[in-house]
């Protein structure tokens, strides 16, 4: 994986077609870039990402960020229950307890 200003791209290499292409993975818009070297793959996947920052300027728009920090989390309501009540018992919000044990499951 590729990283340039917060945007990750993730690379394949076509075998038939003797090239690298990738896709910036951490958007809703599709970008893509392809190279058929490690350095025209790192320079067409920064100039994909300039572009796009610079295509959102020209109309007005926000890009996407990379991650915003909030996550929905659709749960059945007994494990919803469940959570609440080891949140309560380690004087913890749901928030803090979801967040302490995905951080943990991350490492």
């Amino acid at each position: 994986m590729m990283e340039y200003k917060g945007y990750v791209g993730q690379v394949e290499f076509d075998d038939d077609a003797n090239i690298f292409h990738g896709e910036v993975i951490n958007l809703r818009d599709v970008v893509t870039f392809q190279g058929s070297s490690v350095q025209e793959l790192r320079k067409a996947f920064e100039e994909s990402v300039d572009d796009y920052l610079e295509f959102c300027a020209e109309r007005g728009e926000s890009p996407d960020k990379p991650y915003s920090g909030k996550f929905m989390l659709r749960l059945e309501p007994e494990l919803h229950k469940m959570l609440a009540i080891r949140a309560r018992k380690e004087r913890k919000s749901l928030n803090a307890l979801v967040h302490d044990t995905l951080a943990h499951a991350a490492e």
